[in-house]
């Protein structure tokens, strides 16, 4: 047997370390890829109907989803990216007037409007990210991971959302327009009237199609070994 000299293992670590480099930039190439991918698809949803189900003055959104994929397959800092680029969208709808709602709270205080469309939606990716390598580390199968995050995900969007929207705005004239055409006298009547059942369809749409995708995503990608 040919003994190991001190260059070949200077060879080794060198390849070893040529391999790590070679990784990093592949998963680096990856996950700039695949942003911008999810970015694209986030725009087409977000300003045709594939994005929300409007009902009247709120709306059931599926813009949770990419989110939801991102925190499956990106990190969590790539997943709070992601749900930066849904609060963008959503910025320009309550710009542009897309969303009544927060078109009616921009004209009312745009800096809070900001606030509102971005914080909710970044914590929620990042959040997301997190939970999904928390959970992951104990789920061989990953599939309750998938499903954790898919479910979780919609929830962080409806409770972050609702919670900054009555922190901020709570006495603003918009609210107080909606609370008087629901009759809703406190805050707990009015959240209720608000969301409803809009949050529990959203969470089970989201839940069952989030699931699903990252499910297949995640084979996919092993399979083909894209990372």
């Amino acid at each position: 047997m040919k003994a190991i000299t001190n260059d070949d293992k200077t060879k080794l670590r060198a390849s070893k370390k040529g391999n790590s480099k070679k990784n990093r930039r592949s998963d680096a190439v990856f996950r700039l890829a695949f942003l911008g991918l999810i970015t694209a698809v986030m725009f087409i949803m977000a300003f045709t109907p594939l994005g929300y189900l409007k009902t009247g003055f709120l709306s059931i959104t599926f813009m949770t989803i990419p989110v939801i994929i991102a925190a499956v397959v990106l990190t969590p800092l790539d997943a709070a990216v992601v749900g930066g680029i849904f609060g963008l969208t959503s910025f320009i709808q309550a710009v542009t007037g897309a969303s009544l709602l927060t078109n009616a709270l921009f004209q009312v205080n745009p800096l809070f409007t900001i606030i509102l469309c971005f914080v909710p939606r970044v914590l929620e990716g990042l959040l997301g990210g997190l939970l999904f390598r928390a959970i992951s580390r104990f789920d061989k199968t990953k599939l309750i991971s998938y499903a954790a995050v898919s479910l979780a995900v919609p929830l962080m969007n409806t409770l972050f959302f609702m919670s900054t929207l009555f922190l901020l705005f709570y006495n603003s004239e918009p609210i107080r327009k909606i609370a008087e055409s629901k009759g809703a006298e406190d805050v707990f009547t009015l959240l209720f009237a608000m969301v409803g059942i809009n949050a529990v369809l959203e969470a089970v749409i989201c839940f069952i199609i989030g699931t699903a995708i990252t499910k297949a995503l995640s084979v996919l990608i092993k399979k083909t070994k894209l990372r």
